[in-house]
């Protein structure tokens, strides 16, 4: 008996020592838990029965190895799920919006807003030169810069809002390969658990695979026992659903499907379709286990989609959490909501509008003066090729190979008359409403604005958006750095419990160590009390 107790001692402290060496192996492991060997008594002697033997106490028998438990604490990780969605969201957010600093690049030298003075400038430059061809070539030339600025402007915004597109079609990939990860895994806990097996390393890499899948979307988790012989700290395979919908059960797994406003509609992928980005229509989930007619499971890996679109409202409305997918369409386009369409759709709409109004109110404002030849007259100094018009404008082909169009003067057939020019000039100042009407003094000629930028000059206007970008900025930095903040906290408490120390371990090593010895020093003395009964006793006078 005391043989067996101490050969069982020395098998769990063994275990421990060896499940204490694979701690420290994967110390740097990501996603690792830590482990312990839970260790309990074995049932005493003698068992309750008639025929039990009568001692005066319940002998103990030793020790054994309930159970290998990971060291998890699952309050802990759905906070840190729910912060990892409000990190990837505003990470991704402010990712976007860096991008767009980037391309606007305000203030700078080289800017809309640069290059909007310098073209005022050549035109106040040209009423004072009316008839010099140089002033007026630099003028052509300084509404050719304006022109290109509004063009790559607009163009870089509108490559980027492709490349988000992509990186929708590539996020969404990735989702469903995690998803078809995390089915696989639930099959094999699912193989393994009835039959007693604590499959730990296998929960790591499941839980490992959550935590990427909650940076896109928000998941809720719920655990379904295998049955069977399943110890009590198996944890079973996981329910996964989002927005209600069964994306994993068991070995079976749904997808999802990120669709544009099309009709029929099609998934994102960042292409241009009819010459424009379609914004984001709905999102579309299949069902975690496919099913016929008849309400059986299907035999292969075909699905059903028993799930009607998601609307942007309700993925944005969501109280558990929006996720690095939601920033990214927030960013790409969407349908209108709350008085927005996306980061990048609404910058292009209020870039369009600058230009669209510009040229309307130059373009009519120009038709209203005089040429050095009135054969030249040209009314249209801007000129774009499509729409919109901030990508395709353009100075007139005609003005560019005849500057002596331009229409400087106020009056016919004055060709030092420059007034009208520095009227073109005076427009900087100009707030733009429907109605307003400017004249110069003398002449017969006046200016009828009709476009409307909201009682603003194109300049305010323009440094208005920029604004605005620098506070959508700001908050994003704000909101990225507190969720950041959170993140680590809660990470910190996370790797408390789940991470592996060192020194610990260490600890952990030599108390099992000491144990071990311990156990086998027990089985040396009573082998050497054997030793004395068996062939010590009965021998007297041999």
């Amino acid at each position: 008996m005391g043989l067996e107790a101490s050969k069982k001692g020395l098998f769990v402290q063994q275990s421990a020592l060896y499940t204490t060496g694979h701690n420290i192996s994967n110390a740097n492991t990501e996603g690792y838990t830590r482990q312990r060997v839970n260790m309990q008594a074995t049932p005493g002697f003698p068992h309750p029965g008639l025929n039990s033997p009568q001692y005066p106490g319940h002998m103990g028998t030793g020790v054994e190895a309930h159970s290998i438990q990971r060291m998890r604490d699952e309050f802990t990780d759905r906070q840190f799920r729910q912060e990892t969605g409000k990190l990837g969201y505003w990470d991704s957010t402010l990712k976007s919006i860096n991008q767009m600093e980037d391309i606007l690049n305000e203030p700078s030298e080289f800017g809309i807003n640069q290059a909007f003075t310098e073209f005022w400038k050549a035109f106040q430059d040209l009423s004072a030169q009316p008839t010099d061809s140089a002033a007026r070539k630099v003028a052509v030339a300084r509404a050719e810069s304006l022109a290109e600025a509004f063009n790559y402007n607009y163009t870089q915004l509108e490559t980027i809002q492709g490349n988000l597109g992509n990186e929708i079609a590539v996020s969404t990939q990735q989702i469903n390969t995690i998803l078809e990860k995390i089915a696989l895994i639930n099959d094999q806990v699912k193989t393994l658990e009835p039959n007693g097996y604590v499959t730990n390393d296998l929960y790591d890499a499941r839980d490992l695979l959550v935590d990427k899948l909650n940076e896109y979307i928000p998941v809720s988790i719920e655990r379904i026992p295998s049955g069977g012989l399943a110890s009590e700290v198996a944890e079973g395979s996981l329910k996964i659903t989002y927005q209600g919908k069964v994306l994993v059960e068991g070995k079976y797994h749904g997808e999802i499907a990120v669709n544009d406003s099309q009709d029929p509609p099609k998934q994102i992928d960042g292409a241009i379709d009819g010459g424009a980005y379609s914004p984001f229509g709905g999102l579309t989930i299949t069902t975690a286990k496919p099913l016929n007619s008849e309400g059986t499971v299907k035999s292969g890996a075909e699905y059903e989609n028993t799930s009607p679109p998601i609307t942007y409202e309700t993925l944005y409305n969501s109280h558990g959490g929006r996720g690095q997918l939601l920033a990214l369409i927030d960013s790409y386009g969407h349908a209108p909501h709350n008085g927005t369409s996306g980061l990048y759709p609404d910058m292009m709409a209020e870039l369009n509008k600058v230009a669209e109004t510009f040229v309307q109110v130059f373009n009519a404002a120009h038709a209203q003066g005089f040429p050095l030849d009135p054969a030249t007259k040209i009314n249209d100094f801007f000129k774009p090729t499509g729409t919109p018009a901030a990508k395709t404008m353009g100075v007139n082909g005609d003005i560019v190979s005849n500057p002596n169009s331009i229409a400087a003067s106020s009056r016919e057939k004055e060709e030092g008359n420059g007034r009208w020019a520095l009227e073109l000039s005076n427009l900087q100042f100009a707030n733009i409403r429907p109605g307003v009407t400017i004249t110069v003094p003398g002449a017969t000629n006046s200016i009828t604005i009709n476009g409307d930028l909201g009682g603003f000059t194109f300049q305010d206007f323009y440094t208005g958006i920029i604004g605005d970008l620098a506070v959508m900025g700001d908050k994003a930095i704000t909101n990225q750095f507190n969720s950041q903040t959170q993140m680590i906290t809660v990470s910190n408490q996370r790797a408390s419990m789940n991470s592996v120390s060192l020194d610990e371990e260490m600890t952990n090593m030599i108390t099992f160590q000491q144990a071990y010895n311990a156990n086998a020093r027990m089985i040396t003395v009573v082998d050497e009390t054997l030793d004395k009964i068996i062939n010590g006793m009965g021998r007297v006078g041999l």
